[in-house]
């Protein structure tokens, strides 16, 4: 049986991506733990609608936001299709390359002045209970996205401006940054009919480049009557933020609570980084996503606390996720998530979790795809993760079935899982399970390797924590508890 050794498995990727303000290089900051990773800047592939324009952050510059003009609802599909209705497209499995992002830089250095487009300019009540989306936030935004110079999109502080669903549309005229602040809180109509045009979608930022989004302020999406009415029980679309076909992207210092579903989507985008952001939601809340991830690449989630559904949920054709300094809790966990679903090939490569807190969550880290599926998800990193009262703190479910008649178990086809690398990952399990591999009969997982992995019993200290380990391909060094039967690795004592 071949496996897979340290040295071998981390090879030295130095991604360097410098986008806006921000130089992110990935370099020797984590070298103890097997990687070489600095904050850097990277690409996102979001959801289909009009190409933003380039971001670029200026201290000095100001934002600016797009204004759609008429909503149309054939351009906003649903969350796993594209407009056209194709699959995931088969990306080259190499490892992530040197990258150099000049022109947020460039366009920096210049240092203009923003023309500020303020909503309360346009006739914006800011009340919280008159609708301020058509000939206010979308008059506002078309101005500012047809300037020709730095724009800033302004909503102020210390006000509450209630919109419905609303499409920032690129891309905008400008070459230099799109800033759009938010200091105020942007309130959802909670009327469900103002959503009959298009149901899986709030607030879309679609098509613009070199954007940044910050403010410090709130975008509360009032998801009491969607959660009421879930996809549980029974299934009925809800909006949701997303950003998409948006190239060169900061979103920072914001707070998003309470979405209708998925807090933020990022959907066919690039060069993308998320930090400093407050996303939560109850905890029975259903399918409130913190962070949905979804045919991007290159993105960096860093420095964020997310509550609610999964906190973390990526998805077929992201490729090179970094996400740092992660705190989650409660809610599902990091998710390599639905991957395969209707006997689809789905592909997901270069994701590392490097500095995450997990409390009380459901799952920690976990890698699940459908039985059917094809494709695959490799080289995946969990490093520097601490976990408390996690029930199943790391799940691979090669075996995944949701319908209501049972899926025939270990089809022909599978989502090949291989390269993954569970590093100084210590904490407590609230189950009796603390490492659950549930690989493919047929499509066994390769090339899985533990790594100083230390996980207690929380709740029971008389009784150990147990691992199951089926069809994988395994090797552990260090101290690594619990082990898998003998008979199923190699282990590589240091």
């Amino acid at each position: 049986m071949a496996v897979l050794y340290y040295d071998n498995y981390n090879r030295t990727h130095l991604l360097i991506l410098s986008f806006s303000i921000l130089f992110f290089s990935f370099s020797s900051r984590l070298v103890n733990s097997g990687f070489h990773g600095e904050r850097r800047r990277e690409r996102v592939h979001g959801y289909h609608y009009d190409e933003l324009n380039n971001f670029s952050e200026d201290q000095e510059g100001g934002l600016t936001l797009l204004s759609g003009a008429g909503y149309d609802p054939e351009a906003h599909p649903s969350f796993l299709s594209s407009i056209n209705g194709d699959r995931d497209e088969e990306f080259t499995e190499a490892e992530p390359s040197v990258l150099s992002f000049k022109g947020i830089e460039d366009l920096r250095s210049a240092k203009p002045r923003s023309v500020i487009f303020n909503v309360d300019d346009f006739g914006a009540e800011g009340d919280g209970i008159h609708d301020d989306t058509q000939q206010v936030f979308e008059e506002a935004w078309e101005k500012a996205c047809s300037y020709k110079g730095p724009a800033l999109f302004l909503v102020p502080e210390r006000r509450t401006y209630l919109i419905g669903p609303i499409r920032f549309l690129g891309p905008c005229k400008s070459n230099l940054v799109i800033q759009v602040q938010i200091s105020g809180t942007i309130l959802a109509s909670d009327n469900r009919s103002d959503y009959r045009k298009d149901p899986r979608h709030w607030i879309v930022i679609d098509s613009v480049d070199n954007l940044l989004v910050e403010g410090g302020g709130t975008i509360h999406g009032n998801g009491q009557i969607w959660w009421r009415n879930s996809c549980k029980a029974p299934c009925k679309e809800a909006p949701t933020v997303t950003f998409y076909k948006c190239k060169n992207l900061m979103v920072r210092n914001v707070k998003v609570q309470d979405a209708q579903q998925m807090q933020v989507s990022f959907e066919k985008c690039s060069e993308v980084t998320a930090s400093d952001l407050t996303v939560t939601a109850p905890e029975k809340s259903p399918n409130t996503d913190g962070i949905h991830v979804t045919n991007t690449q290159n993105i960096l989630i860093t420095n964020t606390f997310i509550g609610g559904d999964d906190c973390i949920s990526i998805e077929s054709g992201s490729h090179n996720v970094q996400i740092e300094e992660l705190t989650c809790g409660p809610g599902h966990g990091i998710n390599v998530d639905s991957l395969g679903d209707n006997n689809s090939k789905a592909f997901v490569s270069f994701v590392t979790v490097n500095g995450a807190k997990l409390s009380g969550t459901t799952n920690g880290v976990r890698i699940k795809t459908y039985q059917g599926g094809s494709g695959s998800a490799s080289n995946i990193k969990f490093q520097n993760v601490d976990m408390e009262n996690v029930k199943n703190p790391i799940i691979i479910d090669q075996n995944y079935c949701d319908q209501k008649k049972p899926c025939k178990k270990q089809q022909k086809s599978a989502v090949q899982v291989k390269d993954v690398l569970y590093q100084n990952i210590q904490g407590n399990s609230a189950s009796d399970v603390a490492i659950d591999f549930d690989c493919s009969e047929n499509y066994p997982c390769l090339g899985v390797k533990l790594q100083n992995v230390r996980l207690q019993r929380a709740d029971r200290v008389d009784e150990e924590a147990k691992a199951i380990c089926n069809h994988v391909e395994l090797t552990e060094t260090g101290v690594v508890f619990p082990r898998c039967p003998d008979y199923h690795l190699k282990h590589d004592e240091l």
